[in-house]
């Protein structure tokens, strides 16, 4: 082997191993996130941008959105990244969170059987139509998981006027699982259900179902980011999570979650500054 060529090797390796110490000297944080921003792919979109960008791992904790603020308010995680933004909000006001930011939005749907039942096919006022599902009693299932998803379900249910905990288990059906399993439940069951856009574009087993109900402004889905207070929490990695939350807030960030598409759909409109 000549001596260029182990010259050339030797440089090889180590870049590499520069490389890799760049990214173990980058450290990882925990996010404490929910599950449609995972199953929709969006983590696996923009994460590796921002590790290349700064070294730094990204572990993404995701359950839904009332699971992951308990989390973060045990300090189980540097980031909460949801979409409740009353339960973000008091986060905050209680300490454990430094600051909210929007970051994005999609919207919620509700999806149900090709037969429609109960007759809300094409409406776009989400509490009509659940006031029709109600009347027929034809299946709905819910996530029934403290999820933001079910959090924003129970306030229309409310506007309906509809006890849930009182029908639960007749017409109406609580998974307490993810978005992924309920809607499986849904195919299954021939039932409606409501869902965000992004979690209902990425799923595979729709059956005969399709969106029925779309284009209320009460749908409307927000997202938040906040850093863990490492003051009320010693243990965050507040420089690491400030790094990711700076990030994702910058131009930067914002063009790699407006560039995640699925079937050429864009699935999260980044609105960081409003």
């Amino acid at each position: 082997m000549g001596r260029q060529t182990l010259l050339g090797l030797a440089t090889a390796v180590l870049v590499a191993f520069g490389a890799a110490g760049a990214a173990a000297a980058g450290g990882f944080i925990v996010v404490q996130s929910t599950t449609s921003t995972q199953n929709s792919g969006l983590y696996d979109h923009i994460l590796p941008i921002f590790r290349q960008k700064t070294g730094i791992e990204v572990r993404v904790v995701a359950v839904g959105t009332g699971q992951a603020i308990r989390n973060a308010a045990n300090g189980d995680g540097d980031v909460l990244l949801v979409h409740a933004r009353p339960a973000e909000e008091k986060f905050v006001a209680d300490g454990h969170g430094v600051r909210r930011a929007d970051l994005m939005y999609n919207d919620f749907v509700i999806v149900g059987p090709a037969s429609d039942p109960a007759g809300v096919a094409g409406m776009d006022d989400a509490v009509a139509a659940l006031t029709r599902i109600a009347a027929a009693r034809t299946p709905f299932v819910s996530r029934g998981d403290d999820s933001g998803t079910h959090q924003a379900e129970l306030r229309l249910w409310k506007q309906v006027g509809v006890d849930v905990a009182a029908v639960s288990g007749s017409w109406y059906r609580e998974t307490g699982s993810g978005m992924g399993a309920t809607l499986n439940t849904a195919a299954g069951m021939d039932a409606y259900a409501m869902t965000d856009r992004a979690s209902w574009t990425s799923f595979g087993n729709r059956n005969s179902h399709r969106i029925l109900v779309e284009g209320d402004p009460g749908l409307f889905n927000q997202y938040g980011i906040i850093l863990v207070n490492p003051e009320k929490h010693p243990n965050v990695k507040a420089g690491l999570g400030r790094r990711f939350v700076d990030w994702v807030l910058s131009r930067e960030g914002q063009s790699a979650i407006a560039s995640y598409r699925v079937d050429g759909q864009q699935l999260f409109f980044p609105n960081a500054g409003g």
